[in-house]
């Protein structure tokens, strides 16, 4: 059974970078999904679900085109403040949402499901907690000018494989699962269906 391909049903280059250096050989072909329709008739106060939700929305688009993949879609959900998060569409946005978690936590949720022949076979989540430093102005304009328009693919505004690890004073949870991929748990997965050897 060693030897099913995988595809990965996302854009998210810490993704593909973590099954890259996990050893899991991968095709990737992002998913046509319209998100904002998913969020839409989602409940807002349920991040975690969401997170999954999207992931498993993703790995169908694409496990309908190449039924014989397994395929593993993956996502993202920022929740503060009693709300949603969504990515920053400018670096003025990116700003004020960094000032507003100043000094204060958000979580992060990853989730993640695999898909074959048009069927979710397992979906899972899983949560870190982010606490942020009252980090000074004049840091926040450091960050800001270093990292740049990077910073606009991530829901919080931060890499903390970058410079954005100094913006915090402790998370409680897996640096896989802050990277965007409950990675323990898909590696597992991908061992029981014969993606990877055992």
């Amino acid at each position: 059974m060693v030897g099913e391909r995988l595809i990965l049903a996302s854009k998210s280059a810490a993704r593909r970078a973590m099954l890259d250096n996990a050893g899991v050989p991968f095709a990737v072909q992002v998913a046509d999904v319209d998100e904002d329709a998913v969020k839409a008739i989602h409940d807002p106060a349920d991040a975690a679900g969401l997170a999954v939700e999207l992931a498993r929305v993703k790995a169908l688009a694409v496990s309908r085109h190449d039924a014989d993949a397994w395929v593993l879609g993956a996502d993202q959900t920022l929740a503060f403040d009693g709300g949603l998060i969504s990515k920053a569409k400018s670096l003025d946005e990116a700003r004020a949402r960094l000032s507003a978690m100043r000094g204060k936590a958000h979580h992060l949720h990853s989730g993640a499901a695999l898909a074959r022949n048009g069927q979710i076979v397992w979906s899972g989540v899983d949560t870190a907690a982010m606490q942020m430093r009252d980090f000074s102005d004049a840091f926040l304009d450091a960050y800001l000018a270093r990292e740049g328009e990077g910073l606009l693919s991530s829901v919080g505004s931060y890499k903390l494989e970058g410079m954005g690890s100094q913006l915090f004073d402790r998370i409680d949870g897996d640096y896989f699962t802050v990277l965007g991929m409950p990675l323990w748990p898909v590696l597992a997965e991908l061992r029981r269906t014969g993606v990877l050897i055992a």
